[in-house]
């Protein structure tokens, strides 16, 4: 028998109050302390990497910096990614949906065009390789992939498509509308008496934390243990997510308004991962010929 998904998005909830006659219920959704645990696992495993000199020349302060430069190209590259990719027509129609951040909608390709701009620019400001930066970086993103794969199953988005295994998940946001608004209580009643059965869906936000997440984080946490040469830990995350992605995709619903690019069965997903696998396999044979970067203790900030 399949799962029944009834979890609540909001992690914590406030007592209602009236301003200006309306009520307001302010809220922290699990999905934005998703991020608040990506950012902070980042933050965690790239001081302890600047601790050991894997950034030569890169002090804490440093780090930090290249923190804020990352999370601002995280948030708007990709929600500008999102909106290029997977919603341009509705872009074109209203440009002010672009600014829409409470609507939802993030893309995890535009965010990675985003942080590399960000790193380029970091780099280039401290007159480093930018290489050697997403070198650096590359180990410390899965952990929040994995944390923000977790963000879509509590919210229930993103699901998978159907299937019986034991493993199935009934998701109220892929009911038909006229069951997707029973309560809690009535859909627990369907659940156990089978008949929401032909809804149950791949868990694919799972299948997601656990390939791009832990293991990712293992692989790219393994590989990068002692120093590589410039271009080899970069490339190995773009191989491995590109190919994670792209399987992922064959048991994952496509986008509603999108649907399948080709074959019947190529989405917009496959399309954008392909170039990832693409770079990594350059990259990885590319820092063949390329110098490695040894450890080098953090400068220390003058007394």
């Amino acid at each position: 028998m399949s799962l029944l998904h009834l979890v609540d998005p909001i992690a914590l909830q406030s007592p209602a109050f009236e301003l200006a006659g309306r009520t307001f219920q302010p809220g922290v959704h699990w999905y934005g302390l998703m991020y608040a645990l990506a950012f902070l696992s980042a933050w965690l495993l790239g001081r302890s990497r600047i601790r050991a000199g894997r950034l030569p020349g890169v002090d804490e302060a440093g780090f930090g910096d290249l923190m804020f430069y990352g999370m601002l190209g995280v948030v708007l590259g990709g929600r500008i990614g999102y909106v290029l990719f997977y919603s341009f027509g509705d872009f074109l129609a209203n440009p002010l949906m672009l600014v829409k951040v409470w609507e939802g909608g993030m893309s995890f390709h535009g965010g990675l065009l985003g942080v590399l701009l960000a790193s380029w620019l970091w780099s280039r400001q401290r007159r480093l390789h930018f290489m050697d930066t997403m070198d650096f970086v590359a180990p410390l993103v899965p952990l929040g992939l994995g944390f923000g794969r977790i963000g879509n199953w509590i919210g229930g988005e993103l699901w998978g498509k159907p299937t019986d295994l034991p493993w199935a998940t009934v998701f109220r946001s892929a009911l038909p509308q006229d069951l997707a608004y029973l309560d809690d209580a009535a859909l627990r009643a369907l659940h156990q008496a089978g008949q929401l059965e032909p809804y149950a869906r791949h868990p694919s936000q799972l299948y997601q934390a656990v390939l791009e997440g832990v293991a990712m984080f293992a692989v790219l946490w393994w590989f990068s243990r002692r120093p590589r040469p410039r271009y080899a830990v970069a490339g190995m995350f773009a191989l491995l997510y590109g190919a994670f992605r792209f399987l992922v995709e064959f048991v994952r619903e496509p986008d509603a308004h999108i649907g399948y690019l080709a074959f019947g069965w190529l989405t917009m997903g496959q399309v954008l991962s392909t170039p990832l696998i693409l770079l990594g396999l350059y990259w990885l044979w590319w820092s063949r010929r390329t110098p490695t970067l040894q450890p080098a203790p953090p400068p220390t900030a003058p007394l």
